[in-house]
């Protein structure tokens, strides 16, 4: 079995929230020696510096100007820490206040009009990356080598995301996940720009009944036949 052997491959993986994509495409990066994208901090950054200065993320004008503004870097650590203006702000993407703003963020469209501008650069720079969001094979990197697309049932992502948040020492409470997950499937699935969609050409692994480790091998088994298709 061989990794496909272009100086470029782009790999990746969208799905909705709770479905594993971060952990997924962390793991898949690390083991082929890829650069990691995590496109779902990079709007997650940009809510928490919204936030962190009062403003109202519903306020898509005003939020606008500001994310104009923002200079949004990863670190090189494992997972990458973001930073946003010099200021580390990965401690704050998973907090509750940052996951009910992050909707309003993603359907700003001036918003994911920078956010995709700034993928695609960090695309080219690295040439070789496994990025996920929700909009990666679709939008952003509509000619990717690899499109994938993750999915489970809403009740086991609200789990998984609970159990995600206990580990990193945060409350959790099983029921409002649920509802926030549902709430943002909608808001994602029939937003105007970028909304999420399983891309044209992409496969589709229902994770429910997986384990981390059988996706982990599943999302390499597809780069590595891509490898050998292209060899």
């Amino acid at each position: 079995m061989t990794e496909p052997s272009s100086s470029t491959l782009i790999v990746t993986i969208d799905g909705p929230a709770g479905s594993g994509k971060s952990t997924v495409a962390r793991q898949v990066a690390r083991q082929l020696g890829l650069y990691f994208l995590d496109t779902g901090a990079m709007y997650r950054g940009v809510a928490a510096a919204v936030l962190e200065a009062g403003m109202d993320p519903a306020d898509h004008d005003a939020v606008a100007e500001f994310a104009a503004d923002l200079d949004l870097r990863f670190g090189n650590e494992d997972p990458p820490h973001l930073t946003v203006n010099g200021v580390d702000l990965t401690h704050r993407l998973r907090d509750a206040d940052v996951t009910r703003a992050v909707s309003d963020i993603a359907a700003n469209a001036c918003v994911r009009r920078m956010l995709v501008r700034a993928q695609r650069l960090i695309g080219q720079d690295k040439g070789r990356l496994v990025t996920e969001g929700r909009d990666q094979g679709s939008v952003v990197f509509c000619e990717a080598q690899v499109k994938l697309y993750l999915d489970a049932a809403p009740p086991i992502r609200a789990r998984r995301r609970a159990l995600q948040l206990r580990e990193a020492g945060k409350p959790a409470d099983e029921t409002k996940i649920l509802q926030q997950i549902l709430y943002r499937d909608e808001r994602d699935r029939t937003r105007a720009d970028g909304p999420l969609v399983c891309p044209e050409n992409a496969t589709c692994i229902d994770t429910s009944d997986m384990t981390l480790d059988q996706v982990i091998e599943a999302v390499i088994a597809h780069v590595r036949a891509e490898g050998e298709r292209s060899a």
